[in-house]
């Protein structure tokens, strides 16, 4: 017989906290209006576009992304593992595994985990001394997409339990399962028998994840029903989000016996036929066999003292066996419960596995705009299916397990990524699945469905485009079609338009929303209709952006070269984009110089950041984006017809004209850039303002170029005096390169505005972008030496699974849950295998 490992394998490169060991300074937010949870943040369970839920380093459930872009962080406690343990000729002990009773008071009869206290008191655990720190129970592991709970000093059997949904590169269907797997590892190591019982619990939440406020009518000219319109100090349009939390009426819970597999299935009683946002299942279950006892308790009362349950279960383990199916009343409360009890010989290891899984198949963006999950492709659109989901789970989980690990392996092995890269990597990808994700089915245009990730739950957007230019290389790498079909929707969005006009946020000037060729900024917002109305953001007139459309063009380079340079398709799809999108960039050019100039406003991705005439940032990305559409018309004419008769592509003789145009505005554009923007060590913030300023992106351009195996924009010797000054002047002598690299400083490392934002704030994503830039430029140690800072600015102060945009010196931060921290990813293909 094979006996299961005594303990999970846990590699040695995750991120790790003692269980309830809280932040002595976490690092808060910049601007009140930014949102700061609080520090108790840990990995998301669920799939992408499924909705997800958090579970924290404390052990409670807090983090509810169930309703398609929206946010609610409130801890559950009802929603919760407890053990129950009883050696031989001992008395039992039963903890709930969470360290932190509830705040509202709740649950008074529950005993909750002992742990060490951010404050340094200790909860039934030895006293310590200044010198010699309280010794803790247990430590949380994280590395996405699996998270461990390692409990020690408490119980006598070694316990751990193991979480994770079925997330790997190249999965597009089970990545986008709503279901979590909890995989309980049990170890006696005495020498008597161990009893023990594992409770699950949950509230049944049915219904609450949709809007309690009621639709406003839809965004005008002049403002909402003849109220002007309230803006965000982003520049985003105000709508107002509330779940309904708490609103249960019609609830009920029934006792599902399936075979070996038993479980709670929380419902609710549903008004109409169709399923609307909101309403569907949620469903918790385990397996049971002979040497194991089940029991249950189908309807409990969370907001009360929570005995119903703790009673019987403190006592040796069991649960009344209760089926009751009452619709829960006006104001009412319900949960379920199961525990499995068995014992553990001397020596002996089980492993038990409990499932999670929900289905809301709809999404509702504003009023009647509904889509169905990509999930339902799989399992079903009636919102009946949660059972289905478990029983999938219970069939695969273990094979779901080996394929992360297949996935993850070849990386964790390699010796020379040091384990904090090994441990950021994959914990960046967190953001898909909880970035206000939302990820269609699919159907004859999108047969891999449609996909969104918010700029951040901040910049409440989809795929803003100027982020993701650093942001997506995760998703390209390992999700490619996602990645293309978000560049699809930006191929489609290019030649529409909307006339309605907005006051701009950064200088209270009227704009029209979208401009017909103007490469959109983002996708759209949550609250209107993704994909198909772009430009939500209004703190700019992104119109006037001078980035965008060189950042669509070298995006659908990228994919096509990091594929395989093989989709073809994919080229013919985005190529009458590109050259709408290019065109309307040259008409910027006002002097005919070849380079479109920045306006003094700020018109590119640092948003608050004005750049005048020709600039390093945006000019270097201008002459990559015309060397990326260069080589992409050459691979069109030379293959053309296109395999698809549907699609309405210019002839041999058109395309090749356009190209002919580009080289020729390469050519005059070149060659002054140089001259104007070149003074002996980097390349200047722009020909115009006579800044001395060293901005840390300032050759994107060239990186891309590069990457792309495209020609160099700029003599390969100027780029490397330039790194070499962004390095020197933006992270080694900005705060003693303790931070990482801020965006712009003078060459002595000190602000040329002491008041300035983004020029002093420290970007994730921009610091991952320089470093990815830096390996390619053969400075891999300064690469590694950078991108350790950031990492550990994130991951030492409680930033960790809400990565922000920036980061300040005196431990602030902006823009959590950001996008663009995924470029870390960049850093990695820079590595190389």
């Amino acid at each position: 017989m094979i006996y299961p490992p005594r303990h999970p394998n846990i590699p040695n490169s995750t991120w790790q906290r003692p269980l309830g060991l809280g932040w002595e300074k976490p690092y808060t937010v910049r601007y009140p209006s930014n949102l700061d949870d609080g520090p108790w943040h840990g990995m998301p369970l669920g799939g992408f576009g499924a909705g997800c839920i958090g579970r924290s380093p404390r052990g409670d459930f807090n983090l509810w992304h169930l309703d398609g872009g929206e946010h609610t962080f409130k801890s559950l406690p009802a929603c919760q593992f407890s053990i129950f343990e009883q050696a031989e000729n001992s008395p039992p002990q039963t903890y709930a595994l969470c360290t932190e009773p509830p705040e509202d008071g709740s649950l008074g009869s529950w005993q909750w985990y002992p742990t060490v206290r951010a404050d340094g008191k200790n909860q039934e655990v030895i006293p310590s001394t200044p010198h010699s720190p309280l010794p803790n129970t247990g430590t949380y592991h994280a590395l996405y997409p699996r998270s461990w709970f390692v409990y020690n000093g408490v119980f006598q059997t070694e316990l751990t339990c193991e979480q994770f949904s079925p997330i790997w590169a190249g999965s597009y269907q089970e990545s986008s399962y709503p279901v979590a797997v909890f995989e309980w590892t049990a170890h006696n190591p005495t020498d008597t028998p161990i009893t023990l019982s594992i409770m699950l619990t949950w509230q049944n939440m049915v219904g609450w994840f949709t809007n309690a406020i009621p639709p406003q009518p839809p965004l005008s000219e002049g403002g909402l029903s003849g109220v002007p319109v309230r803006v965000r100090d982003d520049g985003s349009p105000v709508y107002e989000y509330q779940p309904r939390w708490g609103d249960s009426t019609g609830s009920f819970n029934q006792w599902i016996v399936d075979n070996f597999r038993v479980g709670c299935l929380l419902d609710r009683v549903r008004l109409g036929d169709d399923v609307q946002e909101g309403e569907g299942q949620l469903c918790f279950a385990t397996v049971t066999n002979p040497s194991m006892e089940v029991f249950y308790h189908g309807r409990w009362h969370p907001a009360g003292d929570g005995s119903e349950v703790w009673d019987s279960f403190a006592s040796d383990g069991s649960l009344p066996d209760i089926q009751d199916e009452t619709p829960a009343a006006p104001g009412e409360q319900i949960a379920a419960a199961i525990a499995l009890r068995f014992t553990i010989r001397p020596g002996k290891t089980r492993k038990i596995p409990f499932i999670l899984a929900w289905d809301f198949p709809v999404t509702e963006f504003a009023p009647g705009i509904n889509y169905y999950r990509r999930y339902t492709d799989f399992f079903g659109r009636t919102g009946n299916n949660a059972w289905s989901v478990v029983r999938t789970a219970i069939k695969h989980n273990e094979l779901w397990k080996e394929r992360i690990v297949s996935w993850q392996e070849p990386i964790l092995k390699r010796e020379d990524l040091p384990n904090w890269f090994k441990m950021a990597l994959f914990n960046e990808l967190y953001l898909l699945a909880s970035g206000g994700t939302i990820w269609s089915a699919a159907d004859d245009r999108d047969p891999i469905g449609q996909f969104g990730v918010l700029e951040c739950l901040d910049y409440r957007w989809y795929e803003s485009l100027d982020v993701r230019l650093y942001g997506s290389f995760g998703l390209a790498m390992l999700w490619p079609k996602l990645d293309k079909a978000v560049l699809e929707a930006f191929a489609r969005a290019i030649p529409t338009s909307d006339d309605n006009s907005r006051i701009i946020g950064y200088n209270n000037m009227p704009a029209i929303r979208k401009i017909a060729d103007a490469t959109p900024h983002d996708l759209g917002a949550p609250n209107e209709h993704p994909w198909e109305k772009t430009n939500y953001t209004s703190y700019q007139d992104c119109n006037q952006w001078k980035d965008l459309p060189c950042d669509f063009v070298l995006q659908v380079y990228r994919d096509f070269v990091l594929t395989g340079k093989t989709d073809i398709e994919f080229l013919w799809e985005c190529w009458a984009a590109i050259v709408q999108s290019l065109a309307y960039l040259k008409t910027f050019d006002k002097d005919g110089d070849g380079i479109p100039e920045n306006s003094g406003a700020p018109d590119q991705t640092f948003d608050d950041w004005q750049l005048k005439g020709i600039s390093a940032y945006c000019g270097g990305l201008w002459l990559a984006g015309l060397e990326s559409a260069i080589a992409i018309g050459e691979i069109l004419i030379q293959n053309y017809p296109p395999l698809s008769p549907i699609l309405d592509v210019p002839l041999p003789e058109s395309i090749q004209q356009t190209i002919d145009n580009y080289r020729q505005w390469l050519k005059q554009a070149q060659p002054l850039y140089q001259e104007k923007l070149w003074n002996g060590e980097y390349y200047r913030l722009d020909s115009e303002s006579g800044s001395d300023i060293v901005m840390a992106d300032q050759l994107c351009g060239q990186f891309y170029a590069r990457l792309l195996a495209l020609p160099d924009i700029v003599p390969p010797e100027c780029a490397q005096s330039a790194l070499q000054s962004v390095y020197e002047a933006c992270f080694l002598k900005f705060y003693n390169a303790k931070l990482g690299a801020a965006n712009g400083v003078k060459p002595d490392g000190t602000p040329a505005n002491p008041d300035s934002t983004h020029p002093l704030e420290v970007w994730t994503g921009i610091n991952f972008g320089l470093a990815a830039f830096l390996i390619q430029s053969g400075m891999k140690d300064e690469a590694l030496r950078l991108t350790e800072a950031v990492v550990r600015n994130v991951y030492e102060n409680g930033l960790q699974f809400r990565t922000p945009e920036a980061i300040t010196a005196v431990g602030t931060f902006r823009a959590s849950h950001y996008l663009r921290a995924m470029a870390i990813w960049a850093i990695y293909l820079a590595i190389g295998e």
